[in-house]
């Protein structure tokens, strides 16, 4: 496998790892940002019965483990294709 092959691989995966580890952060930061500002409210009816239930957080956690999962692979692979060729 020629040079730039593997390398542009290892540096997708990169790539990909960071951004799932971003989207994760900032999943979480959304998540805690939505309690803390029902948490401070007088009537918690929302937060107790979680309606109107709130996608995003969870979606941007699944999301940041989705490219994680894959960086890695792409990761393991330039490594594969390194020592291989």
């Amino acid at each position: 496998m020629p040079h730039e092959d593997w390398f542009i691989l290892m540096v997708m995966g990169g790539f990909f790892t960071l951004f799932g580890l971003v989207v994760m952060f900032w999943g979480r930061v959304e998540e805690r940002n939505y309690y803390d500002s029902l948490a401070r409210r007088t009537d918690v009816r929302e937060y107790l019965e979680h309606r109107p239930e709130r996608p995003e957080p969870g979606g941007l956690k699944i999301g940041g483990w989705t490219a994680i999962a894959v960086g890695l692979f792409m990761l393991a692979m330039g490594g594969v294709f390194l020592l291989w060729g």
